[in-house]
């Protein structure tokens, strides 16, 4: 059996990609983490538009309905453009959030001026680390504690590696939700933003790699281009492959998300699915970023090169929503429970 991307989708993804080029998101990245969100939102509105923050919100809610192969496809050329801003929570883990509760007045009240694009929202990943992306330019800011939901405000910055990823402690404020389905649509929300964010990963991971190819390909060393040198060719050979091997373990990751929710008794296949898609995206752009400095040499430390702009959004991505050691051990909790159900 072949899976491929439908025609479709692959004309989404081109259109996405020709508006970030045509935005010009360095520019963009940059006066983000100056505190300038004005043509950063300016972007975000257009990606509304063109119906990328509300492919997972129903068609009751004012979105497209779409299923989260859709959502990847979406991801993989935001993280390649780098877009910032909490896309990542506005457009996969709030909707799918409050999409699981039982009550849809949360899910009517906040999802479709998420889809237009009138409004972004961010929330914790967890509990334990209860530090939200963007919460001083997000109209909705959520957090969830043990089984119950609430908005939230944020009380102070914390620092990131990434200027353009700009992090804030928060409090909880009002109750939105509570009992075990909280908890039930929490696990979705984070399976969610992890699938987004792995899917960023991997679309960073060939922004990186693309870059350098040119990159080779212009600068001469000893009267010839470096990317004729065996050394460079096999490095970034390495770097393909990695994001070769990474990517269908993300639209698998997909696949799973739509099988769980359709049968919540998925949810522990959708959940080591994720995982494995994370670590792998994570493992392949960490590694493109490594060969990307390399050819590039020391220029490539500069802020003044676009590059960097790259290099310190994949480092940041890598533990967001997650760190490996995370989702490595969900991946080997999942193994250990299917040995044991074969056996019994």
């Amino acid at each position: 059996m072949r899976f491929a991307l439908a025609p479709e989708q692959r004309d989404f993804a081109d259109s996405l990609r020709k508006m970030c080029d045509a935005a010009g998101t360095p520019a963009i990245i940059r006066a983000w983490g100056r505190g300038d969100h004005r043509s950063g939102r300016g972007l975000i509105r257009q990606l509304a538009g063109a119906g990328t923050l509300g492919l997972i919100v129903d068609e009751d809610h004012g979105g497209m309905g779409a299923e989260a192969v859709d959502l990847v496809v979406a991801c993989v050329e935001l993280g390649r453009a780098a877009v910032p801003g909490p896309l990542v929570e506005t457009a996969a883990a709030i909707p799918a959030l409050l999409q699981a509760l039982p009550d849809a007045g949360p899910a009517k009240r906040w999802l479709g001026a998420f889809a237009e694009g009138a409004a972004l929202g961010t929330i914790a990943p967890s509990s334990t680390n209860a530090v939200a992306l963007d919460a001083d330019t997000a109209e909705v800011i959520l957090a969830v504690e043990g089984d119950r939901l609430y908005t939230a405000r944020r009380t102070g910055p914390v620092r990131s590696v990434d200027a353009a990823r700009r992090l804030f402690t928060i409090a909880a404020d009002e109750l939105v939700a509570e009992g075990d389905v909280v908890r039930d649509a929490a696990a979705a929300a984070f399976d969610a933003g992890a699938l987004a964010v792995s899917a960023q990963l991997l679309g960073a991971g060939r922004a990186l790699l693309d870059i350098s190819v040119a990159y080779v390909k212009q600068r001469h060393q000893f009267g010839k281009p470096i990317g004729q040198y065996q050394a460079i060719k096999h490095h970034l050979a390495n770097a393909l492959i990695g994001l070769e091997m990474a990517q269908p373990l993300v639209y698998g990751a997909a696949l799973s998300t739509d099988a769980a929710k359709a049968d919540h008794a998925l949810a522990a296949t959708r959940s080591r699915d994720v995982s494995a898609a994370k670590i792998a995206c994570a493992e392949a752009a960490y590694r493109t970023a490594r060969t990307a400095l390399q050819v590039h040499g020391a220029i490539g430390y500069t802020a003044e090169c676009d590059l960097s702009l790259w290099l310190t959004k994949v480092t940041a991505l890598q533990s967001a929503w997650g760190t490996a050691d995370f989702h490595r051990a969900r991946v080997a909790a999942a193994l250990r429970d299917t040995d044991e159900s074969e056996a019994a």
